[in-house]
């Protein structure tokens, strides 16, 4: 029997349809621009978030960085949330080689940014100061949903001093499944949006970066100074397109079957936080992580175990391998009171 791998929605493998199409992909050289695959899925993410244009790269990680470094020049400022991604996770890259000054906020509880201390973290015109550039936001992060009336009240601060804007759209189309809403009404205003294909959309690999033509037009020189101009690279694209246009709507089904795991795991009395999308927080002893992570491997589930343990549903898992990953923790949950 599959192994159930609540690790991450980055562990997905393509389905038959999506190699089929990787397979029959007509490519050319990206680098030179003429990969009619690559261009054919830059014009659909940028149409589909309402942006003049996109641009293919390898990761989320390299996208972000070159947004950063497009909107940002060397000692320049970003206003960025304590758990963002561009911030906690990406090994200090802005900081490291685009010489960017990250200004972190601690995030709210719900995932948000208090915007009266963004706008008390905006430098003043003064030499001693370096130069507040742009707020870069996250959407979902950490599982939650960020809704657009918070997003709109920031694009509009954002304007009104100045400041450019940069949403870390990894999971953003779980955010917009969730509300009901395009994702073009959910991000309008930001400048540009780096949007995942290889988490819960299923795809290999591979990040659009969409926004305003100009500001394309510098990460795409970025892109090559960091060592992401790939050739033959709509063999990829094939996959993102198939992603786009297949795997957007059942995010619903992955959104359901984190509830259903949330649920079941909470009746086995573990303790739970609430389920917005596709992830589910448990909160473990520390003592038993090492225990617990072994007894789920034998059981056939797969997971990252900690005291704060993240499971995330995705489209390689189904509703009888999240009641298999209940049983497992029910069963070490069950044995271990008994033991005490």
């Amino acid at each position: 029997m599959d192994a159930v791998d609540l690790r991450s929605d980055t562990v997905t493998r393509p389905s038959p349809a999506m190699r089929e199409a990787m397979a029959g992909a007509e490519v050319g050289d990206d680098v030179f621009g003429d990969d009619p695959t690559v261009i054919a899925l830059e014009a659909r993410a940028a149409a589909l978030f309402g942006m003049e244009a996109g641009l293919f790269f390898p990761s989320g990680t390299q996208s972000n960085l070159a947004a950063l470094m497009a909107h940002c020049g060397r000692g320049e400022e970003v206003i960025v949330g304590q758990d963002a991604h561009t911030y906690r996770y990406e090994g200090g890259g802005a900081a490291v080689l685009g010489s960017i000054q990250p200004q972190p906020i601690q995030n709210l509880p719900d995932g948000t940014l208090d915007l009266a201390m963004v706008e008390a973290a905006i430098k003043p015109d003064d030499p001693h100061f370096a130069v507040t550039r742009l707020l870069a936001l996250e959407n979902t992060i950490g599982g939650k949903v960020i809704g657009r009336d918070y997003l709109a009240k920031a694009v509009t601060l954002a304007w009104k001093r100045g400041l450019s804007t940069h949403l870390d759209g990894a999971r953003v189309f779980n955010a917009a499944v969730k509300l009901g809403i395009p994702v073009s009404q959910l991000c309008a205003g930001f400048d540009t949006v780096s949007v995942c294909l290889s988490k819960g959309l299923g795809a290999p690999a591979g990040t659009v970066l969409v926004g305003h033509a100009g500001l394309i037009a510098r990460a795409r020189r970025i892109r090559k100074m960091l060592g992401g101009g790939m050739r033959q690279a709509g063999i990829l694209a094939a996959a993102g397109l198939h992603a786009l246009e297949h795997n957007v709507s059942r995010l619903a089904l992955d959104h359901a079957n984190a509830e259903r795991l949330a649920k079941g795991l909470a009746t086995a009395g573990c303790e739970v936080e609430p389920v917005q999308t596709n992830m589910v927080f448990v909160r473990v002893a520390k003592e038993r992580c090492a225990s617990l992570q072994a007894h789920l491997a034998a059981a056939g589930v797969v997971a990252i175990v900690s005291p704060r343990t993240r499971l995330v549903t995705h489209l390689d898992v189904d509703s009888a391998g999240v009641d298999r990953a209940v049983e497992a923790f029910g069963k070490f949950f069950r044995n271990a009171a008994a033991a005490d």
